[in-house]
Parts: C-alpha cells; sequence; structure tokens
C-alpha cells in the first residue's frame, strides 16, 4: 500500500458518537451497549478522561469457570502450581458488578493521526480491539475496530480489481 489514500488516516475510518460507559455502570448495561452498538468492545471515561476499556472477551471471561491454583505440598511448605492465566485477574473479571471492576487498564488506544498500516499494526502486535481514538488533548473522539478495518481494506482492494 502507498502512503495516499491507501493508507487512510484513522479519522477516515474510526467510529464517531462512539458510545461509552461510565466506571459505576453495571455489566448489564455495558452489554446493553455492546449489543446494541455493535460493538466489540467498550470504552469507560471518568470526568472526560478515558480510564479503561471493557471488550467482549472481558464479558465472556466473566462466564467462564475460574480455575483455582492447586497447592503442592513439597516437605514442609506449600506451594501453588501456575497452570493457566492470572487467578486475581480472572477472579476480579468474574465478580465484577460495575465497569470499573471489569475494565481493562491501562488502554490502548491511538491518536487521530493514526494511519490505517500503523492501527493495523497495533491492532496485531497488542491483540487488542477496538482501539479508541484521541485528539491532541486525550478525549476520546471515535473508536476504530478490526470490522472498520476490514471494510476499508475491503473498499481499497475491490478498487484495484
Amino acid at each position: 500500500m502507498s502512503e495516499s489514500s491507501d493508507n487512510p488516516n484513522v479519522t477516515a475510518i474510526m467510529r464517531r458518537n462512539a458510545p461509552f460507559a461510565a466506571p459505576e455502570d453495571s455489566i448489564a448495561t455495558v452489554a446493553r451497549l455492546l449489543v446494541e452498538h455493535r460493538l466489540p468492545g467498550l470504552p469507560v471515561v471518568e470526568n472526560g478522561e478515558l480510564i479503561g476499556i471493557i471488550t467482549e472477551v472481558d464479558l465472556i471471561v466473566r462466564q467462564a469457570d475460574v480455575e483455582v491454583p492447586t497447592p503442592v505440598p513439597f516437605f514442609d511448605a506449600i506451594f501453588i502450581a501456575d497452570a493457566g492465566p492470572d487467578f486475581d485477574e480472572e477472579l476480579r473479571r468474574v465478580l465484577a458488578v460495575d465497569a470499573r471492576h471489569l475494565m481493562t487498564a491501562p488502554v490502548v488506544s491511538v491518536r487521530s493521526s493514526a494511519t490505517l498500516s500503523e492501527i493495523a499494526t497495533l491492532m496485531v502486535d497488542r491483540n487488542v480491539n477496538p482501539l479508541p481514538v484521541l485528539d491532541d488533548q486525550l478525549q476520546l473522539i471515535g473508536l476504530v475496530s478490526r470490522a472498520d478495518l476490514v471494510r476499508v481494506i475491503s473498499s481499497l482492494e475491490n478498487q484495484e480489481s
């Protein structure tokens, strides 16, 4: 891809006026907003500042069984066998009652000057979806998801053929 129209700026791709959650919003409210707006994730904003993000994965993990670490006796000591994801992190999500307790922080985000290539690279390298878009004052101005990138890539590929 060239750096011109083949590599558009995030402001041409992102969803503007995307909904966001307040830290005290219930899990039910967050889930409803994700479904109603067909979003893979929802930024959490407090006093105008982006403080976290809740994704579909966060909601799904909340429904999964928590694997409790197994204590292993070894001579006079007891060790905890680490056989999976961070137990404290899993437990936090399962017990969450509001957005503040379910959200992931800090948030991976992009500035409004990011290009399609930069967004794609960040999404792949950091395995994040969606990405909040911030202006120069670090205010949330939009949200870009993998689905948004696929729409743009499809359009660009079909222009070439």
